[in-house]
């Protein structure tokens, strides 16, 4: 910590990047998880849809205590290894292989019919999702905290955010570029789920580990838990989440990436059934599409670090949730209205190609301008109450992104049953599917989900800390802190007078 107490200072480059390569494994669990568990379990293995949803459901109501959770015992840590690293380095192994047994139920448990998958689901959901907690939120944390600049914070969020597209692209390159491919039998082969996973699971492992060795060196740099009476730590996350919930700029933040997130749970686990049976893609379209997004949030990153301090974070946040919503419709109806080229024709590809492109640019804007955002509330929670509390706060955004595969996997699931679709792999295109089926899909993988975007809009509306009003806030905490210091150093000299004059 620098001589004035001031946490407003640049992060070396190698500590940048060595957290930023730690969103690379939660964007590999992440896109694995949204865009496979569900079609897995459903199409190939046979789970009902309400079953699979209802699992993973489960698994997110164990999230609503263990995210927050994991952010206030990371808050209150003390080692010498500081508050977030001794979580980051356990949560490794433990992750690979939850994740690994997520995607290699044994035979047995498949003869025991939809009740057997339905367990082996939940249990290894709530595994994955435990061990992700213990590593995701903390290393969060671990990046709002090593500086209170606020511009800094946008190309700290910025690297998180490109390694994190790296993680999506691993994900779709692995998959339809070599495990799912037409030679290996594709996505309907059950075997190709479990080399897949464990490749994965070793990536994971790597990048974990590395990111938390290098940014060990920021310690030093890092706040102290503040002292507090010892409690329960269920007794003292009650007590985190009131004083959360009670800053009205965290609660509008959270609500507004709850339901966002939601909405692009639903569309995350019906993707690969748009591309394989509404848009009739093949699998090197399907990767192709899948780049897209990817291309557009990496190379949003170089976009959005420059444009941020121009145009704000509240309207980078509004305007790439709205971009998100508007690209999510517009296809969708285009087709139903046949607006569209037909499907198997190259136009109708490079026309998806390009919505997708532009929707990942755009959408970084949001990623990035929201996780500056929470940083900064951070800092307005600590000139409101004394106390640093980034776990707490992470640890419930991380609850809301996981809602992604949680809530939203679990309405995309009941929507399919809903809609009678047909599951088993002897449906293979879209020919096998009532046309009036594919136009139901449609609608809800695209206007009545998007339209949910109108709520997320209305809750970021009502934040309110600006960047004048950070500054001001900065500053205040660097007086308050210059002046704790003070009356420690002057706290020595007066008692040695005193002594000498006893004597």
């Amino acid at each position: 910590m620098s001589a004035d107490n001031s946490r407003d200072r640049l992060v070396p480059y190698s500590s940048k990047l060595a957290f930023g390569v730690g969103q690379f494994a939660e964007g590999l669990k992440n896109t694995a998880f949204a865009l496979f568990v569900l079609f897995y379990y459903n199409q190939v293995l046979e789970l009902s849809g309400s079953l699979a949803g209802l699992a993973l459901a489960i698994a997110l109501i164990f999230d609503a205590v263990t995210d927050p959770l994991a952010g206030s015992l990371s808050d209150n840590w003390k080692s010498r290894l500081g508050r977030r690293h001794p979580f980051m380095y356990a949560s490794a192994l433990p992750l690979a292989l939850a994740f690994t047994g997520l995607f290699w139920p044994p035979s047995g448990v498949q003869a025991l019919g939809q009740w057997g998958l339905f367990a082996w689901l939940t249990l290894f959901a709530i595994l994955t999702r435990g061990a992700m907690t213990l590593y995701h939120v903390p290393h969060l944390a671990l990046g709002a905290e090593m500086t209170e600049n606020y511009n800094e914070r946008n190309r700290i969020v910025a690297y998180r955010q490109f390694f994190s597209s790296l993680g999506v692209a691993a994900v779709w390159l692995a998959g339809f570029g070599f495990f799912f491919t037409d030679a290996r039998g594709g996505n309907m082969a059950v075997e190709n789920y479990a080399p897949f996973a464990v490749t994965l699971g070793v990536l994971m492992v790597a990048t974990i580990w590395f990111s938390a060795w290098g940014t060990q060196k920021e310690v030093p740099f890092l706040s102290e838990p503040a002292p507090k009476p010892k409690r329960n730590p269920i007794a003292q996350l009650y007590l985190d989440l009131f004083a959360g919930f009670a800053n009205p700029s965290f609660t509008w933040l959270f609500s507004g990436v709850f339901v966002v997130f939601v909405m692009a749970g639903v569309n995350s686990a019906l993707d690969l059934y748009m591309l394989q049976y509404f848009w009739e893609l093949q699998d090197g379209e399907k990767l192709g599409l899948g780049m897209a997004s990817v291309l557009g949030l990496a190379l949003g990153v170089f976009v959005v670090v420059p444009l941020l301090p121009i145009i704000g974070k509240l309207n980078g946040v509004l305007v790439g949730t709205a971009v998100w919503a508007i690209c999510q419709v517009i296809p969708v109806v285009m087709r139903l209205f046949d607006w569209l080229p037909a499907n198997g024709s190259t136009e109708l590809f490079i026309t998806l190609f390009a919505f997708k492109f532009v929707q990942g640019l755009i959408l970084q804007l949001a990623f990035v301008a929201f996780g500056s955002m929470m940083a900064d509330v951070a800092d307005e929670h600590e000139y409101r109450t004394g106390v640093r509390q980034e776990g707490i706060f992470f640890g419930a955004v991380a609850f809301s992104a996981k809602a992604t595969s949680g809530v939203g996997t679990l309405l995309a699931g009941v929507g399919l049953d809903i809609i009678s679709w047909p599951r088993g792999t002897q449906i293979q295109t879209a020919a096998d599917v009532p046309a009036s089926t594919l136009v139901d899909l449609g609608l809800f993988y695209g206007p009545v989900v998007a339209g949910f975007s109108i709520v997320s809009l209305w809750c970021y509306t009502h934040y309110n800390l600006s960047r004048e009003r950070h500054a001001e806030i900065v500053a205040k905490l660097n007086e308050r802190r210059q002046t704790a210091g003070a009356d420690e150093t002057a706290a020595p000299a007066a008692t040695g007078p005193a002594t000498t004059a006893g004597g």
